[in-house]
């Protein structure tokens, strides 16, 4: 395969399984695995949550841009911030090189997996609940993604094995 579109990108909301699902991923397909949240927080040498309470939820937003742009690698397992697809340029430069999976879970099963949104840092207006964030990202998600995931109740396994068989399919397909 052409490392032009060798990473795999994964997309979606807080609690959707991206940081889980790609370590598992990365280790099943012998892959990097890089968190850009956790690229934040480095760079910032603070947390996400951190950032939101000083700085407000755009200036989050305009680090997980920068921190996405600089991002140079291929053959990676790449989980992105929930709200990386409010940037058209860093998502652009994802799908140059990469596949991107938005992996779809249903609000109640994010909200049983997140126990505190407060902590979170959410990119999102102090106002905006988490089922208008949720309403107003889904569009978002769909429109960048290359490949939709319905997680259910799907272990991060059976999601590696979809998102590998997948990749391994669209390898084919490219140049």
């Amino acid at each position: 395969m052409s490392d032009e579109r060798s990473n795999i990108v994964l997309v979606g909301m807080p609690g959707s399984g991206k940081s889980t699902i790609g370590v598992a991923l990365a280790k099943l397909m012998s892959r990097t695995f890089i968190d850009t949240d956790v690229l934040i927080q480095i760079s910032e040498a603070r947390s996400l949550q951190e950032i939101v309470d000083t700085d407000g939820h755009m200036a989050l937003r305009r680090i997980e841009e920068h921190i996405i742009l600089g991002l140079c690698c291929h053959n990676t397992v790449i989980a992105t911030g929930g709200s990386a697809v409010y940037s058209n340029p860093a998502m652009r430069h994802l799908k140059s090189n990469g596949i991107v999976y938005f992996l779809n879970v249903d609000p109640p099963r994010l909200i049983s997996r997140i126990h505190d949104f407060d902590t979170r840092g959410l990119a999102k207006d102090r106002n905006q609940s988490f089922t208008d964030l949720f309403q107003e990202r889904m569009e978002l998600y769909r429109k960048y993604a290359d490949v939709i995931v319905d997680c259910g109740n799907l272990s991060r396994e059976v999601i590696g094995a979809i998102i590998t068989m997948n990749f391994n399919k669209e390898e084919l397909k490219l140049p």
